[in-house]
């Protein structure tokens, strides 16, 4: 007999970096198992615990707390990077109890080549990527002549597959570098290993969670990169190759969507992003140093700065709709300290015309102005005192903080569950005790 589904997704909900790591290290707290459904080593959680910061880039946020983890179909995995974060959490004495699709699809060498030349040849229409080989390795998927990780542990059926498409690649990326080349014996022999220390991992997930759910475990979902990247509903080409947003969660994973229970959407208390695309509420001036800075606003995979701006409810409303959103996590408050006014964009005005919901194409949005709000800001503080702030509780923040959640709220026309001040697991404050 099924019992009562006990899951929650996080997802973020503008361009990603919103502090889904944080979050789902602090609700695998209360879980059973942590799943990762979309994107690959492109996606990068830093979570902060007991003194130590950890970046991820695929092993699920879940793994700090030892709990099971799963990295569903919708990954696509470099082995080797997946193999280095193993081993790093083995360093720091952490058990990995992970369970690996064998079904999710491989990075290879020559994905990694070609996204860069691709990246090269686009002009204007370049995504900005990060360059892992994540958006080749999905065409492949979609071409159905990729390779998955069931290949991987079996050598007898990587090898005439990794022969097949080596050569189709090595076709194509001498049109854009004639003098590339590569070994593919040392690719097949280092990728034979891979699958040789990833076998003891490899399971069908889809089964697992769906027997782990029907049994009354509890399951965060934990998207990468958001909603806004989103190659089906996001700001198309400058986006990922993957669906971060909940609809990503049955497709990614195996689970049927009814047994997905809550969707917690995160937004930060500002925006930021990295790539290319319009950006409409960007900030250049002193205001965004400032911001970068206080909000350690670099990427946690390429280590490059990342755009920011204020905070856009407006795309943070499609975002609620194409998610479903049951109630909204806000974080880094802290790195708006110091700065008044703040600004909070609720509209977008086109050619005099204020629109009615946010307009998806990029040629659209490029022509759009926004619609802003002013707020107050609060006093600059130390880490230690947000710290203090967070232990006790929400009546303690500054005023004018409640004033600019309150109107967040409102405005987005969605309760507030989880509030975050900080990088650390304790630097949260929790306003929906039953939201997992």
């Amino acid at each position: 007999m099924t019992k009562e589904i006990n899951t929650i997704a996080v997802c973020g909900l503008s361009w990603g970096d919103e502090g889904k790591g944080k979050v789902t290290d602090y609700l695998a707290q209360q879980s059973d198992i942590v799943v990762r459904y979309n994107g690959g080593n492109n996606a990068g959680h830093t979570i902060e615990a007991n003194g130590i910061k950890y970046k991820f880039k695929l092993i699920p946020s879940g793994a700090v707390l030892e709990k099971e983890v799963v990295i569903g179909n919708g990954c696509v995995i470099n082995p080797k990077v997946l193999l280095e974060e193993i081993n790093n959490l083995n360093k720091l004495n952490k058990k990995v109890d992970l369970k690996l699709s064998s079904t999710a699809h491989v990075i290879f060498p020559f994905h990694i080549a070609l996204d860069g030349l691709e990246e090269a040849s686009k002009g204007e229409y370049s995504a900005g990527t990060t360059k892992r080989g994540i958006g080749p390795t999905y065409s492949d998927k979609a071409g159905r002549w990729g390779i998955r990780i069931f290949d991987l542990i079996h050598p007898e059926f990587l090898k005439p597959k990794l022969e097949k498409l080596f050569q189709i690649k090595k076709n194509l990326i001498k049109t854009y570098d004639p003098n590339w080349d590569m070994d593919l014996e040392s690719i097949f022999q280092d990728y034979k290993t891979y699958g040789e220390r990833l076998k003891a991992y490899v399971t069908d997930t889809a089964y697992y969670l769906n027997k782990a759910i029907d049994s009354g475990k509890k399951v965060v979902f934990e998207g990468a990169q958001g909603n806004l990247l989103c190659i089906d509903h996001g700001m198309y080409p400058f986006g990922t190759s993957s669906n971060p947003n909940a609809l990503g969660i049955s497709a990614g994973t195996g689970i049927p969507p009814k047994k997905i229970g809550k969707i917690v959407g995160i937004i930060k208390a500002y925006t930021s992003r990295v790539g290319e695309g319009k950006f409409p509420t960007e900030l250049f001036n002193d205001i965004a140093e400032k911001i970068r800075e206080q909000g350690h606003e670099y990427g946690t995979v390429t280590g490059r700065p990342r755009r920011v701006g204020w905070l856009d409810l407006f795309n943070i409303k499609y975002g609620i709709m194409i998610n479903g959103i049951d109630k909204i996590i806000i974080t880094l408050l802290d790195a708006l300290h110091g700065i008044t006014p703040i600004k909070m964009c609720i509209g977008y005005e086109l050619n005099g015309q204020i629109l009615e919901s946010w307009p998806i194409q990029h040629e659209i949005i490029e022509k759009c102005k926004p619609i802003y709000k002013e707020f107050e800001g609060w006093e600059k503080k130390s880490s230690e005192e947000w710290s203090e702030i967070a232990n006790q509780g929400y009546d303690s923040l500054p005023n004018a903080m409640k004033i600019y959640l309150q109107a967040i709220k409102e405005e987005l026309k969605t309760d507030i569950a989880i509030i975050s001040i900080g990088p650390n697991r304790n630097d949260t404050i929790v306003l929906d005790e039953d939201l997992f």
